[in-house]
């Protein structure tokens, strides 16, 4: 974890969940991360189980250009990155597992900046459907941030937080994907005929 934002967000979540797998959505308060609050989000899902904006900061948004709340996570990324973001994210709330992701965010004109984004789990309270808070931030300082928008994510490496690597340092590889934290590969075993029990 490379921002001060994520740093602090990851030591909060951790001290609010104790020996817990996660902590609840309502045990998090907004005053204990103030200086980190700009760049956090919080994704809920709807009734089609697609995760959307519940909550996201000024500085979050100001990387779109726009209000992203109420928009869904997985449309924010390239055609091509979006079933692996969504095996992420499976990673994240079916298995309580903390993730640090890098990114690059496009512009239109083709300008690129590194991100990096942590995804934490929050455990469902009552009828509550928010289950992820996260941090979203330019890795480095990029000129053109806030002035044009990203227009297209696309993720770059996966890490689970205290795992030594989970996709490698470049991500999953072409034609692979990310299935409960291995990365999954197409070909091989599968393509030949099962051998006859007996």
């Amino acid at each position: 974890m490379k921002h001060a934002s994520t740093r602090a967000l990851f030591s909060y979540w951790q001290e609010r969940r104790g020996s817990r797998p996660a902590p609840t959505r309502d045990e998090i308060d907004p005053r204990a991360i103030a200086p980190a609050l700009g760049d956090t989000f919080t994704l809920s899902a709807d009734f089609a189980d697609q995760l959307r904006f519940c909550l996201a900061g000024t500085r979050v948004c100001a990387l779109f250009c726009r209000e992203i709340k109420g928009e869904v996570f997985s449309h924010l990324w390239r055609e091509t990155d979006r079933r692996t973001i969504e095996d992420v994210l499976g990673i994240v709330t079916c298995e309580t597992e903390a993730v640090v992701t890098g990114l690059a965010g496009k512009a239109e004109d083709g300008a690129s900046a590194d991100l990096e984004m942590l995804l934490l789990p929050l455990a469902l309270a009552g009828r509550a459907r928010t289950c992820v808070l996260g941090v979203l931030v330019p890795a480095t300082p990029t000129y053109w941030i806030g002035v044009k928008p990203i227009v297209g994510l696309s993720l770059k490496a996966v890490r689970h937080l205290g795992v030594e690597t989970a996709a490698g340092s470049f991500g999953p590889p072409e034609g692979s994907r990310l299935r409960h934290g291995f990365t999954v590969y197409s070909g091989g075993r599968d393509d030949e005929p099962a051998e006859q029990a007996g």
